[in-house]
């Protein structure tokens, strides 16, 4: 019989960021699954390896982990055999074939992806750059940033911009409003590569209604009327196109997926391949 509601446990060395990602990706395969999730952070000595399997085994389900200490690994996998748990290390895969290419053994220390080195401080930089230029905010500092998107209101601007920013790159955003002028720095900057974004209108108004009651909004505008806003979205085109800036339509793709493309663009300007 199929299960649709099971316990799954992700355990980690590290912030356990990896390993739930990896859950969540394989996840979205199995669409009647419902995962009760137990996450294990930070595991690093036996004390709190034994944490896990009594957790294991008061609630058995799947075992994910990623954990790069020989000794613990072995622990917890035969805990997990006598639990008669399955228990998955998510990475092997990937490091054994990565050593064997390399002809070198993996340095098997945990967390080493979050080590405060250069690239963690680039990304805390572009963090709070894309914070100070949210929204047309600090207009004077477009020059700055790596990535400019400009686009109309919920069309997901501020998320991918963040998302850009956790890869650090710098990335500001530049509401498109009916009537209002873009600003005069977005014209002039060289550095940035500028990109529109623009939606569907009736996913828009969709948003933006949704957006407005959460706000306790309710009263008819053309924020949310289906022909001002299809005029809208036909006159960012129309400047986007005037610009020559390239325009993503995000109405079926995620936040992951327009950001994919940014950087892709992004790579093609300066030469590289993507």
């Amino acid at each position: 019989m199929a299960l649709t509601r099971f316990h799954l446990h992700l355990v980690s060395d590290s912030t356990g960021d990896t390993v739930h990602s990896v859950a969540r990706a394989c996840l979205v395969q199995f669409d009647e699954a419902q995962a009760i999730e137990h996450v294990w952070s930070m595991v690093r000595t036996r004390s709190q390896i034994d944490r896990v399997i009594a957790g294991v085994e008061a609630n058995r389900g799947l075992v994910l982990f990623t954990m790069v200490n020989d000794a613990l690994r072995q622990l917890l996998q035969e805990e997990c055999r006598r639990l008669q748990v399955p228990a998955i290390p998510v990475l092997d895969p990937v490091i054994g074939a990565l050593a064997a290419y390399l002809g070198r053994e993996s340095r098997g220390l945990p967390g080493k992806q979050h080590l405060l080195d250069r690239e963690y401080f680039a990304r805390i930089d572009a963090m709070t750059f894309a914070i100070n230029h949210d929204d047309g905010q600090s207009s004077w500092g477009i020059n700055d940033a790596d990535v400019c998107l400009v686009g109309v209101s919920r069309s997901s601007k501020t998320p991918t911009c963040l998302y850009l920013a956790n890869r650090g790159i710098k990335a500001a955003n530049v509401p498109f409003v009916p009537g209002v002028a873009l600003p005069a720095e977005l014209f002039t900057a060289e550095k940035p590569l500028i990109v529109g974004l623009t939606n569907d209108p009736e996913r828009l108004i969709h948003l933006r209604r949704n957006r407005l009651s959460m706000l306790d909004h309710n009263e008819a505008t053309d924020y949310t009327d289906l022909e001002a806003v299809r005029a809208e979205v036909r006159e960012a085109r129309r400047v986007f196109s005037q610009r020559h800036w390239p325009v993503i339509d995000v109405t079926r793709r995620s936040i992951e997926e327009t950001a994919s493309s940014i950087h892709k663009l992004l790579m093609r300007r300066h030469g590289s391949d993507a």
